[in-house]
């Protein structure tokens, strides 16, 4: 067996097992495996799009794209506060790279998609393309023991998006405005000068930089990479999130549901979501994202059911055990099959007492800027990836790019939308999970909500 395979650069294409003369490759989700029946044919070379196969015997050069070594401003991660940040840093005049470390921005999915029409307005126009359905109306239903208490008000606006189009959209309108993007492109280290951070490392068997190892020189670097960021650490920042301030989440898109498609439904109930709530929210087409979050301290608790009106305990199950049992109770969505699954966690914290380092700022949810009462992170993190920019250009014009100067990044955030995830985790803080049922709790929830 000597086909040598580059996982990093494999683009999980499913050529190469195509064409492959002994059933000797596997595609394993978004893992490439070789199996000892390879004959070492090199049909699967020749089959690769992107040079991820070579044999032993026979090494193919690979060609690769010119790559400048430094810029004004490199942003680590294209969501929507990356890709904001970069778009507004570009039309400034600043020279930036977007880099990203999937091969899709905005794919996977890990996100309920729900975001008010007010909040997405104050940065771009609505765009039919990538809004799946128009919301006005909210539900809640407050489940306390066997009794249920429903909630409902309408009036609202607000869009379910299309994140995997949505997330692309605000990358394409950043490379429009002269940032330049590149997929598939990890960043491995920090370059460092004494305790400043001067640039990225991206290490070898990179998609773009092939298998060299290139440094890239930067004033500025902005960290949106994201719940599981790395970079924050690298730079000496502390974004250690503690399990009682992560909600464990999934979700899944089933079509052929029966619900209301302008009404986001939420369900409080600590038998089906402890410490988090379950949600419906419509997608069009009879289609919608059922989901729900766990808090992580909890989830593996006895999951109590109720049969016939009797309390039973069930034993511990998983997260989607939870979501499993919430929709086969739902005559509405029990009738859905799911064509989606997602999963991951969410940052229901506050943001790391520093932000910023010397040559580096966090945003989004490495910077935890999700809110803590909801969940809800789409709009902080473009909001704070204005502010950033902003502050980056400010900097870097000026030629001082040291924590102090960053620092009124921060600054500017905990004085307006950090000032209200404050109150939240506050309001979260004040009411324990076995008081989340409560009235005062569930009304504060349904202002968020449906604010």
């Amino acid at each position: 067996m000597t086909v040598i395979i580059d996982q990093e650069r494999c683009a999980y294409c499913g050529g190469c097992v195509s064409v492959c003369p002994e059933e000797a490759l596997t595609l394993a989700e978004t893992r490439l495996l070789v199996n000892e029946y390879c004959i070492d044919c090199g049909d699967c070379v020749s089959a690769c799009p992107v040079g991820a196969l070579q044999s032993e015997e026979i090494q193919i050069p690979i060609r690769q794209e010119p790559m400048r070594k430094q810029y004004d401003l490199i942003v680590v991660g294209a969501g929507p506060g990356g890709s904001t940040a970069a778009r507004l840093a570009a039309q400034a005049g600043l020279s930036v790279l977007l880099l990203e470390k999937r091969q899709e921005i905005g794919s996977p999915v890990r996100c309920a998609e729900g975001l008010g029409h007010d909040q997405l307005a104050a940065f771009l126009e609505p765009n039919p393309q990538w809004i799946s359905a128009m919301v006005n109306q909210v539900e809640i239903t407050n489940v306390i023991g066997d009794e249920k208490e429903i909630l409902h008000v309408s009036g609202g606006r607000g869009y379910i998006l299309e994140r995997r189009i949505f997330d692309r959209a605000l990358a394409e309108l950043a490379a429009q405005a002269g940032a330049e993007v590149r997929v598939k492109t990890s960043v491995t280290g920090l370059l460092k000068e004494a305790d400043t951070i001067k640039g990225v490392a991206i290490d070898q068997g990179n998609y773009i930089t092939g298998t060299e190892k290139v440094e890239i020189e930067a004033s500025v670097v902005i960290a949106a990479d994201g719940i599981e960021s790395q970079i924050g650490r690298w730079a000496g920042l502390d974004t250690h999130l503690p399990l009682k301030d992560t909600m464990v989440c999934i979700q899944y898109l089933l079509a052929g549901v029966d619900i209301n498609p302008g009404c986001n439904y939420f369900t409080i109930d600590p038998r089906i979501a402890p410490g988090g709530y379950a949600w419906a929210f419509p997608k069009g087409q009879g289609g919608a994202n059922v989901g729900l979050g766990v808090q992580a301290d909890i989830w593996e608790a006895e999951a109590v059911t109720t049969d016939n009106g009797q309390a039973q305990v069930v034993g511990k199950e998983t997260v989607l055990g939870f979501l499993t049992r919430f929709i086969e109770r739902d005559p509405r969505l029990a009738q859905g099959y799911p064509v989606t699954l997602v999963a991951g966690n969410v940052p229901v914290a506050l943001s790391p007492h520093k932000m910023v380092t010397d040559g580096l700022m966090l945003v989004g949810d490495a910077a935890r800027q999700v809110d803590p009462l909801t969940g809800g992170g789409i709009a902080n993190a473009m909001t704070a990836g204005k502010m950033a920019a902003e502050v980056a250009v400010a900097a870097i014009q000026a030629g001082e790019t040291s924590k102090q100067v960053l620092s009124r990044y921060p600054e500017e955030w905990l004085k307006s939308t950090g000032r209200l995830l404050r109150r939240n985790y506050r309001l979260r803080e004040k009411f324990p999970l076995e008081r989340r049922n409560d009235k005062r709790f569930v009304q504060a929830f349904l202002l968020a909500v449906g604010g």
